[in-house]
C-alpha cells in the first residue's frame, strides 16, 4: 500500500513523494537478513516493518525518513514554543526545582 512521505528542504518547505512499505518481517526472520535489509533501506529506499507475534514493533527505514521525522518533530516543538511565548497567560508554569530534577541537575 503506497504511503506519502514529505521531504523538508532548506527553507523548511515540505515536498511529498510516494513510497511503499516493502514488506513485513518477523524479528526471527530479519535477524538472519539484517545486512540485506539495511542495504535495501539505504540504497533502494525500501522500508521493512518488523513484527513480533504479529504485532508491528519497529521498522528499518532509510536515513532520510528518520531525518524528516526529526525535522517535523523539531518544527512541532518550535511551533508549540512560539505559541506558549505568544500567550504567556496560558503557559503552564513548572517550578525550577522540578525542571532541575527532571534534567538531573
Amino acid at each position: 500500500m503506497p504511503s506519502t512521505l514529505g521531504r523538508l528542504d532548506v527553507q523548511g518547505r515540505i515536498s511529498y513523494a510516494s513510497y511503499e512499505m516493502s514488506e513485513s518481517k518477523r524479528i526471527s526472520e530479519a535477524r538472519g537478513e539484517f545486512s540485506d535489509l539495511v542495504n535495501r533501506a539505504a540504497y533502494k529506499h525500501e522500508r521493512v516493518l518488523l513484527t513480533r507475534h504479529g504485532k508491528a514493533i519497529a521498522a528499518i527505514v532509510p536515513a532520510e525518513d528518520l531525518e524528516l521525522l526529526e525535522a517535523l518533530e523539531d518544527r512541532a516543538d518550535l511551533e508549540a514554543a512560539r505559541a506558549a511565548l505568544a500567550d504567556p497567560q496560558n503557559a503552564e508554569l513548572i517550578p525550577w526545582e522540578q525542571v532541575k530534577a527532571e534534567l538531573g541537575l
